[in-house]
């Protein structure tokens, strides 16, 4: 054991980072060798990365072609206990070695010892032993390819500034990159009917769309939340083109987009929600009805010809529900058998060397019934069927625990073998930086592990593309997983591994803002983002359409009010997250006037926590120091902004169980503290609204929530105390 591994093992974490920095700075060694295969890409990109780092530490290096190098990157031929994608990191003397299971999981090693000779130059580097948690750690995009071929986002300011973006190799080259560091392995791309963007299918060839579009028509706040709506004429009337490109260059753009996927570890999956026929409407006798035969061909014929073009597409989903409320279970799941099954066993029989997954969502229907229904596709050993369930319904930043899939998982168990991937909704953080280790690796440790094929981390409400919310840009723009690197990391590196510790995350931190006490940064980080769960933890609306925590703002059907604006009533009425551990507004007053008790955190506890969390962050950001750091700065200044936003939760929480009291006993008090309260979250919104607009646009216009103007909801804030001062 060398003297830095005896040091590890005895000295206090918080000794570490200090430590590996300083060791940053005395390598032993001045000039490496780098040794690894020239024609497997994984490797030459972890390769790359292990450069610039030895480069920015000092250190000469040469790419050797003998694998007696200094470093070396090889794949075992027999991996043993080193899983698919795992990988050990070994350290003998002056001679390291990184071994995969296979290509990914020497790749991931390769990033591994990047990031640690970034921390602690070469001299801290420590062996390490992983295999991947979760095996397939994905993101949900939804991709709004062409205003005749929308996604389920596209009627929002977030989706019509990234259209063009989605035909942009240089975003997706950045966008994949990063999703390697971060150790996620495939891209599943959501549309309502993406085929005539993407595929010239045989029979069907006039459905194929020249290039790209989008329409200047002033849409309206608010469309249907199944996704109707989005292809009307006066929408298609008045378009804009904004590339010029045939379908041939199309589909040699996105050969190009999955084959560099492919050589990241990144596989593509395409979505699909169902029957939606938005740039086929007509052409040929196509409708949107599961009796039409024309409609079931079209759709056989479209999912076969995805895989024959794209050799690098890893598989297909579908969901049977938003536009198919007419039809019954046995009638959807037979229609859905009918094109993408079939479709699916079609490319299979062509292309019998070939492994192809399908994906069906657990979506307003039965698991085992649906089993039944695909046992063609289960029973076929070259496709692998799974399922993919709404895991925390719109919001994972909500309990460490989720009550929905119960009866789904003993679905799965009682039909043995069968798996599913979790889809994990973030309709809750756009616009800051958000960071809680803690909560995240809690989080995935809680997913049923047995039946888990992995996940997928996105939203319904926002691309995660290029991002267009900041006053003071870089130019350009950068893209949306990179402003939120820590956000995205975490997501990403839990998965892989959740015993990855919040010494590694404050190693990385100080790594990335030298000139910064990072245990701080760390907590201060942590302890804001916690605005998010327990806020919401408390304030459950379950799907997207009721609920978005950084605008108070929900759609009127669940708020009850015309501004759409979570009032002090709203606050009042709606229950907590079930397992959340919080107690529900009308049952603490009951409790209350009973003189009785709760194991269960009450509303006002609930608020004390808000503060705690926010009070620790600001008290513990006035300890930092930006310096010349712009990326710091504007962390720092997200992390104050959400702490804010904290302190007016926790107000609005009080003066509502205040308010409910008062409703109850008729005893003024409880009015007179509730209209304090309200009156300090009017003060705190006020704060929160200028803070934010400091360096973030206002308003934004999204598909879910419509308008969110947090200037206009201070009137709204103003409202809640005269509800609250009125009988």
């Amino acid at each position: 054991m060398n003297k830095l591994s005896r040091f590890l093992k005895q000295s206090p974490s918080i000794l570490i980072v200090a430590l590996l920095l300083a060791l940053g700075c005395t390598n032993s060694k001045k000039k490496v060798s780098i040794y690894a295969e020239s024609d497997v890409p994984q490797l030459q990109f972890a390769v790359e990365e292990i450069r610039s780092q030895l480069l920015e530490k000092g250190i000469e290096f040469e790419i050797s072609e003998e694998d007696k190098a200094d470093i070396v990157l090889a794949i075992l031929s027999e991996p043993g206990e080193i899983k698919a994608e795992g990988f050990q990191l070994l350290k003998n003397e002056d001679r390291i070695e990184v071994l995969g299971a296979d290509a990914a999981g020497a790749m991931y090693g390769g990033l591994e010892l990047s990031e640690q000779i970034r921390i602690g130059g070469l001299d801290g580097v420590q062996e390490k032993t992983i295999n991947p948690y979760m095996e397939r750690r994905g993101t949900k995009f939804n991709i709004p390819l062409d205003v005749r071929t929308p996604s389920y986002t596209d009627v929002s300011d977030v989706a019509q500034k990234n259209i063009a973006e989605m035909w942009n190799f240089d975003f997706w080259k950045e966008y994949i990159d990063n999703l390697a560091r971060y150790r996620y392995n495939y891209i599943s791309l959501w549309n309502l009917h993406p085929f005539p963007s993407m595929v010239r299918v045989p029979g069907f060839e006039d459905v194929a769309l020249d290039d790209v579009l989008r329409s200047t028509h002033q849409f309206d706040e608010h469309y249907n939340t199944n996704g109707w709506g989005f292809c009307s004429p006066e929408i298609l009337a008045n378009p804009d083109t904004l590339i010029k490109i045939s379908m041939d260059e199309k589909i040699e753009f996105w050969k190009k987009v999955m084959a560099y996927g492919k050589s990241r570890n990144i596989d593509f999956y395409v979505v699909t929600w169902n029957i939606f026929v938005h740039g086929a409407k007509g052409k040929y006798g196509i409708t949107d009805r599961a009796e039409n035969p024309v409609t079931t061909d079209y759709f056989r014929k479209s999912v076969k010809q995805m895989f024959v073009t794209y050799p690098d597409l890893a598989g297909i989903g579908l969901t049977t529900g938003e536009n198919m409320y007419d039809y019954s279970f046995e009638e959807k799941e037979n229609w859905a058998l009918e094109t993408y099954g079939k479709g699916v066993l079609d490319a299979a029989a062509e292309m019998p060397d070939r492994k192809f997954t399908f994906i069906h969502r657990q979506h307003m229907a039965a698991a085992d019934k649906i089993s039944e229904v695909f046992k063609p596709l289960i029973d076929n050993e070259n496709i692998e069927f799974i399922f993919s369930f709404k895991y925390a319904k719109a919001h994972v930043m909500s309990a460490t625990e989720q009550p929905y899939h119960t009866e789904f998982v003993k679905n799965l168990e009682e039909h043995g073998g069968l798996k599913t991937i979790w889809t994990l909704r973030n309709d809750d953080n756009f616009y800051y930086r958000w960071g809680a280790p803690d909560f995240v690796r809690e989080f995935i440790k809680n997913i049923p592990h047995n039946v888990s094929r992995g996940y997928y981390y996105g939203s319904d409400q926002w691309v995660w593309g290029r991002e267009f919310t900041s006053k003071n840009p870089e130019i350009p723009r950068q893209i949306e997983i990179v402003k939120h690197w820590y956000h995205w990391m975490m997501w990403g590196r839990l998965g892989y591994d959740p015993n990855m510790t919040n010494d590694e995350f404050v190693a990385i931190l100080q790594a990335r803002y030298p000139g910064v006490d990072a245990w701080k940064l760390f907590t201060a980080w942590q302890e804001a983002s916690m605005t998010y769960p327990t806020t919401t933890g408390f304030h459950w609306g379950s799907l997207d359409f009721m609920w978005y925590i950084e605008g108070c703002k929900g759609r009127e059907q669940f708020t009850k009010t015309e501004t759409e604006f979570h009032d002090v009533n709203c606050f009042i009425d709606v229950k907590p997250h079930q397992l959340a551990g919080f107690q529900y507004i009308p049952d603490y007053v009951k409790m209350t006037i009973a003189g009785e008790s709760t194991d269960l955190k009450t509303p006002l506890e609930v608020a004390q926590m808000l503060h705690q969390s926010a009070d620790n962050a600001l008290s513990l950001l006035q300890d930092l120091n930006s310096g010349d750091n712009r990326e710091l700065e504007l962390t720092l200044h997200d992390l104050k902004t959400m702490s804010l936003l904290g302190k007016y939760y926790a107000h609005k929480i009080a003066g509502s169980t205040h308010l409910a009291m008062y409703r109850e006993t008729k005893d003024k008090k409880f009015q007179t503290q509730s209209v304090a309260e309200l009156e300090e979250a009017l003060k705190f919104w006020k704060i929160y609204t200028e803070t934010a607009m400091q360096e973030h646009i206002n308003p934004i216009w999204t598909n879910r929530v419509g308008y969110v103007d947090w200037v206009k909801a201070i009137e709204w804030a103003k409202q809640d105390i005269e509800i609250a001062k009125s009988n």
